[in-house]
């Protein structure tokens, strides 16, 4: 029997083709059950269809409350996180983690806590760091650690974030990366048990998730209130402890660091070009009183409004100049 029986896998972008080989390349009698969450947010999907023509596993949607069992690939439905509890899946619409929902990070937690050494965590391809705070529960909890090799990886982003928020066992190209699950599963088994309060936050987290709330003395354990505000329901957020950097707020949204600057990157630039719109708008308006000033002949009226023309044309050029540095343009 295998001492590991549970695989969480998480991708993003350039995943696809990724999930194609590892799937194909797992044994159609694999003794385990695979648990993946691909970025797909509330789409529609026919991911289970894509990836059954690539696997003898049974590959399909997971659905709330079916048992999960071996030789099975459930995949996260749109717009839902997909956990596990008592050896059942269950599905939440609950608060999204890093602006996404399916999240890897959820399942990973509820991962670590329901099976603890028996898990084998896997992150792939993708962009910014979901899964790497999930990939720390499941090793703190006792669990394998797999990562592809960044280099290899259409979006490096994800399996370079896990590897920097915790230690691996384990790093792979794609085509070896079905081998190097395969491996974990009679991998010898860590000894000794996560420390509590970990286990005991980790779990906290999982709740979130499920019922889209926490207690404020819960969120004061886990970290320090900061000055910011979550980007989603406008609450305080709390800086969790530990990598990779986090914030929570008490609705049970989540967000790592690189997620949330990616956002207030993205709101800075959208407020950006709304702000050269409405200057387009007075520089309009101040043609049309330059037109109507220069064809009644009032001079001095003219002179004030192409000066304010003129203001506009340059503060619009500075504008562009922060747009192309947000943005991340030279």
């Amino acid at each position: 029997m295998p001492q590991r029986d549970i695989i969480a896998l998480a991708s993003s972008s350039g995943g696809l083709d990724v999930l194609r080989t590892v799937l194909g390349g797992l044994p159609a009698d694999l003794p385990a059950a695979v648990l993946l969450v691909h970025h797909i947010g509330a789409y529609e999907s026919i991911l289970p269809q894509i990836l059954s023509r690539h696997t003898a596993l049974q590959v399909r949607h997971g659905a709330q409350g079916e048992p999960v069992v071996p030789g099975s690939v459930y995949i996260a439905p749109p717009d839902h996180h997909m956990l596990v509890r008592n050896g059942r899946i269950e599905l939440s619409h609950g608060p999204k983690e890093n602006f996404t929902r399916p999240a890897a990070d959820p399942l990973f937690r509820a991962v670590a806590v329901e099976y603890g050494k028996r898990a084998v965590g896997v992150v792939l391809t993708g962009e910014l760091d979901d899964g790497a705070a999930g990939l720390v529960a499941i090793r703190a909890c006792g669990g394998y650690a797999i990562v592809q090799e960044p280099l290899d990886a259409v979006a490096p982003s994800m399996p370079s974030s896990a590897m920097h928020a915790t230690a691996v066992d384990a790093v792979a190209p794609a085509a070896e990366l079905a081998s190097a699950i395969v491996a974990a599963l009679s991998a010898s088994v860590l000894q000794g048990e996560p420390a509590m309060a970990t286990r005991r936050q980790i779990e906290w987290e999982t709740d979130m998730t499920r019922y889209g709330a926490a207690p404020i003395a819960q969120l004061d354990e886990m970290g320090k209130r900061s000055t910011l505000t979550c980007p989603e329901c406008g609450g305080t957020l709390w800086s969790v402890a530990g990598k990779p950097a986090r914030y929570r707020c008490h609705t049970g949204h989540g967000y790592t660091r690189m997620a949330l600057q990616e956002h207030q990157e993205e709101v800075l630039e959208t407020a950006l070009w709304a702000t050269i719109r409405r200057l387009h708008e007075r520089m309009a308006t101040a043609q049309a009183a330059l037109a109507a000033a220069n064809q009644a002949g009032d001079v001095g009226l003219a002179l004030e409004q192409q000066r304010l023309v003129g203001r506009c044309e340059a503060l619009e050029a500075e504008l562009h100049r922060f747009v192309e540095q947000a943005s991340g343009g030279d």
